[in-house]
């Protein structure tokens, strides 16, 4: 029997019920917490909203490189690529707030600060950044609508074509997920300190957003798969698929950070090394040890495992490892620019993590229960399941 257009699971309303709860007390909290330090909220607020963006864009990119590639793996976690896609208008909304704080987190917007170089003061203005960020949100937007109005009509009408359709689509899409994902990474993250550069760092970007997004995907895919509609379809080879896909990703993540850092340490420029001095003293060397080991190193050793990779509930751990290993990764990445000197964490940066992440979450889990827990039309999804 195939899944009904809309599926009822009461844990998944509890939960949304909770998530939105958490994010409401969060986002609360950010703002009685503005009015004591506005210069704090603001930063805390950017690291949360560029760490849950980067699921939701991730997302998107790993659903239009299963429209490329195929595969089994990319169909039992499609409904959950698509509904994270589907928050990115949230994320428009939470990106306000961040405008209004330009001069806190960004040096080049303070008026009495030092100028960035000429040639950068074009590129680094109030105006400009304004349009830019504009434009990456209108890009994701009309790619993850393109994508979605697709799906929908596939599971509508069942027509095979629209699959082609979406596979015609992504590679273009791809390409301007990465150049958009690139400048913003420029503008959101390398110019908190404008001075620093990486002609890597786009690149890190994307295996930043695509490997939490993957691992979010298959920690949800372990507690949908108690449902009979999954369970028919979630074998423990797919299990495997996953689990070795994800370490993929894991080792892909760590090729393009320690190919940055060995880039800039070699080249021994100053402009260059000083981000990484920042970010290996004062406390900060810790956060660094504690993502070598958490974020390469441990799920490593475990995805090498044929036995953890076949069993959901095992996976599950590495998976949601995975993903607070991410949260960690993005607060080193932005908050050493703001306390250089030694390790700070705010009680803000946990209150704007819980506060952007719950009503993310809460969207999220509301995108899931509007469509089929499978694509049942996809090309050769039906007889599948039929069959097992």
């Amino acid at each position: 029997m195939l899944p009904a257009k809309h599926w009822d699971w009461p844990e998944a309303a509890a939960a949304q019920r909770w998530s939105l709860i958490a994010g409401v007390v969060g986002l609360a909290a950010c703002a009685v917490g503005a009015l004591f330090d506005l210069d704090q909220f603001f930063h805390s607020y950017l690291f949360a909203f560029l760490a849950w963006l980067s699921i939701a864009l991730g997302s998107m990119a790993l659903w239009m490189l299963h429209n490329l590639t195929g595969g089994w793996w990319g169909l039992v976690i499609r409904r959950q690529l698509e509904a994270a896609s589907r928050t990115i208008p949230l994320m428009v909304l939470l990106f306000l707030p961040l405008c209004l704080g330009l001069p806190q987190n960004y040096p080049w917007a303070r008026e009495g600060e030092a100028r960035p170089a000429h040639y950068q003061a074009h590129y680094l203005n109030t105006p400009f950044f304004l349009i830019r960020a504009g434009i990456y949100f209108a890009v994701w937007l009309a790619v993850a609508f393109h994508l979605n109005r697709l799906s929908a009509e596939e599971d509508r009408t069942g027509d095979p074509a629209l699959a082609r359709r979406a596979q015609l689509f992504s590679g273009p899409g791809l390409i301007l997920y990465g150049l958009t994902v690139t400048f913003a990474g420029i503008d959101w993250v390398m110019s908190l300190e404008p001075r620093w550069y990486s002609s890597i760092f786009g690149a890190l970007l994307v295996t930043a957003q695509m490997l939490p997004a993957l691992a979010f995907s298959i920690a949800a895919l372990t507690f949908l798969a108690t449902r009979r509609e999954v369970a028919a379809f979630a074998t423990p080879a797919v299990w495997n698929d996953l689990g070795n896909l994800l370490l993929a990703f894991v080792m892909l993540w760590t090729y393009m950070s320690f190919s940055q850092f060995l880039l800039i340490w070699s080249g021994n420029l100053p402009e260059e090394i000083v981000w990484y001095v920042k970010r290996s003293e004062g406390g900060w060397q810790f956060l660094a040890v504690v993502l070598a080991v958490g974020y390469f190193a441990l799920p490593f050793l475990l995805l090498l495992s044929r036995d953890i990779k076949r069993h959901p509930a095992r996976l599950r751990v590495v998976a949601i490892a995975l993903v607070v290993m991410s949260l960690v990764h993005f607060f080193w990445l932005v908050a050493p620019a703001f306390s250089p000197q030694q390790f700070a964490l705010h009680p803000l940066d946990l209150a704007a993590l819980v506060g952007v992440g719950g009503v993310w979450l809460a969207y999220f889990l509301r995108q899931m229960q509007a469509r089929p827990l499978l694509p049942v039309h996809a090309p050769g999804l039906k007889e599948e399941l039929g069959h097992a």
